[in-house]
C-alpha cells in the first residue's frame, strides 16, 4: 500500500492549519466568539488530520465506502458545513424567541410608562 501524500491532501492539510490560524487571529482581534472558534479549529484539526495522515484517511475511506481519499476530506467538509447550518438554525431560533419575548416586555413597559404620564399630567393639571 502506497502512503504517499497526494497534492489534494497537502493542500488541504495546509488550508486547514491556515484556517485554523486565521480562526485565533479572529478570536485575538475580537471579531469572533470563543464559542464559534472551538467549532471552526476542531473542523480544522480534523481536515488537517486526514490529510496529513493517510494511513487514517485510507482506513477511514475504506471503512465508510467511499470510492476516493479527496471524497473523504470533501465529506467531512460537507458534514461540518451541515452540522454549522444546524447549530446556527438552533442559535436563530432562540434569538427569534427572545425577540418575540423582549418586545412583548417593552411594549407592556411602554404601556404602563403611558399610563403612568397621564396619571401624572392630570395630577399636575397639564
Amino acid at each position: 500500500m502506497n502512503y504517499f501524500l497526494s497534492k489534494t491532501q497537502v493542500v488541504a492539510a495546509f488550508g486547514a492549519v491556515l484556517l485554523a490560524l486565521y480562526i485565533l487571529d479572529l478570536v485575538r482581534r475580537r471579531k469572533l466568539s470563543e464559542e464559534y472558534s472551538l467549532l471552526w479549529v476542531g473542523a480544522s484539526f480534523v481536515i488537517a488530520a486526514l490529510g496529513f495522515s493517510t494511513p487514517l484517511l485510507v482506513w477511514i475511506t475504506r471503512t465508510l465506502g467511499i470510492m476516493g481519499e479527496a471524497s473523504t476530506v470533501f465529506a467531512a467538509g460537507l458534514a461540518f458545513a451541515i452540522a454549522m447550518l444546524l447549530y446556527f438554525s438552533l442559535k436563530l431560533s432562540r434569538l427569534g424567541f427572545e425577540n418575540h419575548a423582549l418586545t412583548r416586555d417593552l411594549a407592556l413597559l411602554r404601556h404602563d410608562f403611558e399610563q403612568l404620564r397621564r396619571e401624572r399630567g392630570g395630577e399636575s393639571g397639564r
